[in-house]
């Protein structure tokens, strides 16, 4: 079974990674486009070079990898994919054969965590445009919100769980601290937080306040988050 969560940055991918991966049948690869949407784009991030390295940057070599068997012949492969990494010309009928799920945020919380490591993100950076499309692409999918995960792990997990088919464990609710071995290079500078976890963060408080462009961003932002929380999956 193909799990593929899409994502945008500054959300609980991360986290959702370490707890599939805590899981006693199940791989997991961490944003394995991520190279390939820099070599592709020209954009500069941190750790540019870093990460052209640890990576092939030819698209349909990566979808060639994520659609194979998972390492280990593990039942269950969870695949981290970033929705901005997925750009026009980039391959997608890999991913229509597999189990999709968008996990989603309020782009005002979004916005603020990126600024704090990437100055001035736009509506491109934070992939709400192309959540909204791949979900429409993909013929849909199971939504997520991580508001809804911090509140309830417990519930939101094992309702995932009973959703896609597979047992639920226990286990995902932990992982040790520190980095995951299948962390990407570029986890030392964006994975401080979930580094220093053992579980899901507890419930976050009021939004944060945005001004500029970031809240100009946000309002661009808002309307694709608030179609697809209408149809996120509940606590049972």
């Amino acid at each position: 079974m193909r799990i593929n969560m899409w994502s945008g940055p500054r959300n609980l991918s991360t986290a959702m990674m370490y707890s599939f991966g805590a899981r006693s049948d199940c791989a997991v690869i961490d944003e394995p486009f991520y190279a390939a949407y820099l070599h592709k784009t020209g954009i500069k991030h941190p750790m540019n070079d870093q990460i052209l390295a640890s990576q092939p940057t030819d698209p349909a070599q990566v979808a060639n990898t994520c659609q194979s068997s998972s390492p280990d012949a593990m039942p269950i492969w969870y695949q981290k994919h970033m929705c901005q990494h997925m750009i026009d010309g980039f391959p997608l009928d890999w991913a229509k054969s597999a189990t999709n799920i968008f996990l989603i945020r309020h782009p005002a919380r979004v916005i603020a965590s990126y600024a704090a490591k990437r100055e001035a993100p736009t509506l491109n950076d934070i992939g709400f445009t192309q959540q909204s499309m791949l979900f429409d692409k993909l013929g849909g999918g199971i939504i997520l919100d991580s508001a809804d995960i911090r509140k309830h792990p417990e519930a939101m997990i094992k309702a995932l769980c009973h959703a896609i088919g597979i047992p639920y464990e226990h286990t995902m609710l932990n992982w040790p601290n520190g980095p995951h071995k299948d962390d990407g290079v570029w986890a030392s500078h964006w994975y401080g937080a979930v580094h220093n976890s053992t579980g899901f963060a507890a419930a976050e408080g009021p939004l944060p306040k945005l001004s500029g462009q970031n809240a100009e961003t946000c309002k661009q932002a808002l309307p694709h988050y608030e179609t697809l929380a209408k149809l996120a999956l509940k606590p049972a």
